[in-house]
Formats: structure tokens, sequence, C-alpha cells
């Protein structure tokens, strides 16, 4: 089975609601200039919400690893997403004390081979590039799925950027990703989900799930 994370959350309604829809995880963002940034308050109060089979993962860009393990200890993250220039030893620091994921912005110079740079990640987030904006993710452009295809053979691949309700189930059908990441694909402004559209994008994983019998595997295993 195909996990779910429905990425940006940025309130109690919208979690309560990914859980009744049978998410498997929710991401809560911790970039201060990302639209959907939250405060560490807000978090532990999303972070209550949340019953015990649906996790809670911290996105993060380029910050250090010691404020990062005072967030997951404040807010009680089960994982934590990389979403900056983060190097393997970073990575590797992390891990020993949560799990982490790891996203790489796949452009066409975007090679296969770094990946094995990262043996301590649990699974790689393949989200797509806008050197316009500068922004790490969330932009709602598509992700190479050719690329992704490659990388799932051997890797747990989460697959980002450009989903919605419309072309995930196509996405599944090609790439067989470990899991998938949606955010802005489901949303009627940044930071504030549709509930109609985030109900119809599950489904629409889980019918893609039964056509192509995908076994069960949980976001959070180590």
């Amino acid at each position: 089975m195909t996990c779910v994370k429905i990425c940006g959350i940025t309130n109690v309604p919208d979690a309560q609601f990914a859980c009744e829809s049978a998410a498997d995880a929710i991401g809560l963002n911790f970039y201060p200039q990302s639209r959907r940034g939250i405060s560490i308050a807000t978090a532990v109060e999303i972070r209550k919400q949340l019953p015990v089979d649906v996790q809670a993962v911290g996105v993060f860009v380029n910050t250090s690893p010691a404020e990062i393990i005072e967030i997951c200890k404040a807010v009680r993250l089960d994982a934590v997403q990389l979403h900056g220039d983060e190097q393997p030893d970073i990575v590797d620091e992390l891990a020993r004390v949560v799990t982490v994921f790891k996203a790489f912005r796949i452009g066409s110079d975007f090679s296969l081979s770094s990946l094995e740079d990262y043996p301590a990640a649990r699974a790689f987030l393949f989200d797509a590039p806008d050197s316009a904006s500068g922004q790490f993710g969330g932009t709602g452009r598509r992700t190479d799925w050719n690329l992704a295809q490659q990388a799932a053979r051997t890797h747990r691949i989460i697959l980002a950027g450009g989903l919605n309700e419309k072309n995930v189930a196509e996405a599944i059908r090609q790439v067989r990703p470990y899991a998938v990441d949606v955010a802005s694909g489901i949303e009627s402004v940044p930071g504030v989900k549709d509930h109609q559209r985030l109900q119809k994008f599950i489904l629409a994983v889980r019918q893609a799930d039964q056509e192509i019998e995908m076994p069960t595997e949980k976001l959070r295993t180590t």
C-alpha cells in the first residue's frame, strides 16, 4: 500500500480531517520562510490531535541538528524531512535519534548516484525544482516521474511535486513509489487544505493500490 503524507498542515481542523480520511502521515513545516510554516506551539497543538497510527513528520530546511532534535522532543515528531542542502554527515547524525527522509529537488542534471551518499536516510523525497522562486518545495511543479521510477526500483521514494487528486493514481501506476506527498495540490489557499480534494486524493491513491496490488509498508518502519 502506498503511504500518503499530507504536508504543510497548519491548523487542527485540517489535521483532523486528514486523519479521518486515513492519511498515514502529516507534515509540519518549520521553515520560517515557507507559506506553510508554523510555530512550535501550533505544531504541539496539532500533534495532540493525531491518533497513534498517523505519523508527524517535521519539515526542515538547513536547520542545525541541535535545533531539529530540540523541536523533535518538544513536538514528539516521528520523523524529520530534510528539504534543504543537508550533507550526508548531517543525515547520519540525525538518523541516530530519529527517522530521516532526505528530500531532493530533481532537475535535469540530478544523478541517482547521489542517493548512495545518504545510506542513513530511511527514504528519499523527490520534489520538483523551482529556481525562479527559490522555494524549497510546495511549488506545484511536477517532478520527473521517469527518474523517480528508476529510483523506486532500488530505493524507498516519496513522490512529491505537482501531485493532485487528478494525477496521483497515474503517478502511482508509473512510479510505484513508497509514498506520495501532497501540499499545494489539494489547497484552497496556501496552508489551508480543501477537504473535498484531500479526500479525493486519498481515495485515488487507494484505488491505484488496488489496481496494482501494492505491498503494505508503513511510513514509520525503521
